[in-house]
């Protein structure tokens, strides 16, 4: 399985939810109320002031155990020495990268019923109440399954671990069958929450074609 960065491609959303999320502060019903993906991020990197930071992620299948996805990311190495080295114009930095993610799946991934998420992360100065994550998956213009999971509270300066479990809903065959054959038309918007102030807006989009010969 591999995993890389790209832009999803996006829907818009029906205009009556557009303006009035994008007048006001987003809440948690509101994008409950969302029946397409987003075609853009509905908060600036700069709303994370807790300095919520996901550090490790991992997907395995509940009936066998078997692990199917697992990415961590390289601890920062502050040991570097500049001394003596050329200055170099640093390139301008993506504002949202590391805002979206890219899954490739076989088609045997639609055939599971219940997965666990283990997902590990630190946070900064700030105690974090009421740490919620909204999680809506589409395909095209059909809303599959919204997810609604709380982490609770965490501590500042803590490093936190939480398992989340997803049920996965029944598919129709030949829904099943057109998401295999249209990778990353499946995309996903991951709303996180503290206190009902939204803090973190990940998106991601996927493909269940992989080991599949065209």
């Amino acid at each position: 399985m591999s995993l890389v960065g790209k832009k999803c491609e996006s829907i818009s959303l029906l205009e009556p939810n557009r303006d009035e999320i994008l007048r006001s502060e987003v809440t948690p019903d509101d994008v409950l109320r969302l029946d397409k993906i987003t075609d853009t991020y509905l908060c600036s990197p700069e709303a994370n002031v807790y300095d919520i930071d996901f550090t490790r992620f991992k997907i395995r299948d509940l009936e066998t155990g078997t692990v199917l996805f697992e990415i961590a990311k390289p601890p920062t190495d502050f040991s570097v020495d500049n001394e003596g080295t050329e200055d170099v114009p640093e390139e301008p930095l993506d504002p949202n990268a590391g805002r979206f993610v890219r899954y490739q799946f076989t088609p045997q991934f639609l055939k599971l019923k219940t997965v666990g998420a283990t997902v590990e992360f630190t946070v900064g100065a700030r105690p974090v109440n009421h740490f919620r994550m909204i999680e809506k998956h589409f395909f095209r213009d059909t809303l599959l399954k919204t997810f609604d999971f709380e982490f609770g509270f965490c501590i500042p300066f803590s490093r936190n671990t939480c398992e989340h479990i997803y049920e996965f809903p029944s598919l129709p065959p030949d829904l099943v069958e057109e998401m295999i054959a249209a990778p990353f038309e499946t995309c996903s918007d991951s709303f996180y929450f503290v206190d009902n102030n939204l803090v973190m807006h990940n998106k991601a989009d996927y493909a269940y074609n992989g080991g599949i010969n065209n």
